[in-house]
């Protein structure tokens, strides 16, 4: 077997990290072009609703507005596809639903107050 020489290991760590700079992440590709899917349900008591936002609100969640109880929920899609919101900031979740579930749990039964947006 052939020895490994500084120059066989520079080739292949340079093949290695053309590859990695020419392939894009798979979360980043498999959620790019996927829209979340529109819900109404009571979760614990709770309604919540989730659908695409129109009008030129402020919305940092890609264009989707999620409501407790008719309040909306502010909520923000993270690079990686995951979704987080102003009740549950630290603890992403796959998707608005979800987020909207972990508000619910998270007010343990309080109402959730409309946020001002700047």
């Amino acid at each position: 077997m052939p020895e490994l020489t500084r120059r066989h290991a520079l080739a292949a760590a340079a093949a290695v990290a053309a590859t990695v700079a020419v392939t894009p992440p798979a979360s980043a590709h498999d959620h790019e072009h996927h829209s979340p899917d529109t819900f109404d349900e009571v979760y614990k008591g709770r309604r919540i609703q989730g659908r695409p936002a129109s009008g030129s609100g402020h919305h940092h969640g890609a264009g989707y507005a999620v409501f407790i109880d008719g309040v909306e929920l502010h909520v923000m899609r993270n690079a990686d596809g995951s979704w987080i919101s102003v009740v549950s900031h630290y603890d992403p979740v796959p998707t608005p639903k979800a987020a909207a579930r972990a508000a619910v749990d998270e007010l343990q039964g309080a109402r959730l107050l409309p946020f001002p947006a700047n």
